[in-house]
């Protein structure tokens, strides 16, 4: 897979272990429980467990079985995560005296309906560095600020795609007929893995036309991207690296509906407010796709995938998104980077120090 970056600075070694100590993450909710309901919700912190395997550990206690429980998303094994789990309050006086090593339920609340998957504003992260110098220490502090700013990349992370890197490879061969998966789960897993390979070049792409543009002249940047001289100057025009082209799919951000760009002017600056997003394409059937001169630059990425949209369930995906309440601090004595800052749903905080970092795990 080709992976590009969007700020330009040298690599800035660091040493960064996902543990209970330098990495946390806490579980925004999409909204607040009502307080009443047939459902008990629970704010659970874990440590070096996954979301099914502390699920399980609930069930074994409360006699629930696995499926009865709701959760909004699934978070990392490494580090302590907290979220919220529901589960149907009958069986609430089985979990009153629960005790583990590594979960504690840190309060309770009753709402109206189970909480599904997606059913989260975004996420909060806690990340420390530790062996940088003071010179990569203000490095890093410049290049948080950027992306607070201008907001970053929205890869999928390299959790996608396995440790081989190759789930994708394995998704293309299920929906070619090359390749036989009995399980439904692991078979939506690698052809969502091929999708996500698909988004990532697509976005890579996008991220090279605004490289072009900052290091090219107006006659060979048109040369390199095969577009007219009137549209690198007209790209020129737009403040922020990442560019918006007609036909683009754009999205309200973070919630709201995808719609055609049209009006490149308007769209350019609600863009800039970061009142909207660029979307990329997880190909799939019934899923909106770009139209125009946006159509003409995703067919060289997407046409690989055309005989088998029948196959997958499509959907748009943020092309670019924005931190928001960003803090960091040097801790000089220690040699440490701190840092926290919130996310929307789907977007990796490993992709963000990817970034700040320019290394790739």
């Amino acid at each position: 897979m080709k992976r590009l970056f969007f700020l330009n600075h040298s690599p800035i070694n660091v040493l960064f272990t996902k543990n209970s100590n330098d990495f946390v993450v806490n579980e925004i909710p999409l909204y607040e429980f009502s307080g009443e309901g047939e459902h008990l919700v629970l704010h659970v912190r874990k440590k070096d467990l996954t979301t099914w395997q502390m699920v399980q550990r609930l069930s074994e206690v409360c006699g629930a079985k696995t499926r009865d429980f709701g959760y909004a998303g699934l978070k990392d094994k490494d580090g302590m995560t907290t979220q919220y789990v529901s589960v149907h309050k009958s069986f609430e006086s089985k979990l009153e005296n629960f005790k583990d090593d590594k979960i504690k339920i840190l309060s309770k609340t009753y709402h109206n309906n189970k909480i599904r998957v997606g059913h989260l504003k975004g996420n909060r992260f806690f990340i420390r560095l530790k062996r940088v110098d003071k010179v990569s220490g203000q490095k890093l502090g410049n290049a948080l600020k950027t992306l607070k700013k201008e907001g970053f990349p929205n890869f999928f992370g390299y959790q996608r795609f396995g440790r081989e890197g190759d789930n994708y490879v394995l998704g293309r061969e299920i929906l070619e007929g090359k390749r036989k998966e009995r399980k439904r789960k692991m078979k939506m897993f690698f052809i969502s893995s091929y999708q996500s390979y698909l988004f990532n070049n697509w976005l890579s792409y996008r991220l090279e036309i605004g490289h072009i543009l900052d290091g090219f002249n107006d006659n060979e940047a048109a040369k390199a991207l095969g577009f007219s001289v009137e549209m690198i100057k007209s790209l020129r025009k737009q403040k922020k690296f990442f560019k918006v082209f007609e036909g683009d799919v754009a999205h309200h951000y973070p919630n709201g509906k995808p719609f055609i760009v049209e009006d490149i002017e308007k769209e350019v600056q609600r863009f800039e407010e970061q009142d909207t997003t660029i979307t990329g394409w997880l190909p799939g059937h019934r899923s909106m796709q770009s139209e125009g001169f946006s159509k003409e630059i995703d067919k060289n990425i997407y046409a690989e995938s055309d005989p088998f949209l029948s196959q997958m369930d499509g959907t748009r995906r943020f092309g670019w998104a924005f931190l928001k309440d960003v803090e960091y601090k040097y801790i000089d004595e220690e040699n440490w980077f701190e840092m926290h800052f919130s996310l929307p749903k789907g977007s990796y905080a490993t992709v963000v120090l990817e970034e700040l970092t320019h290394n790739l795990k």
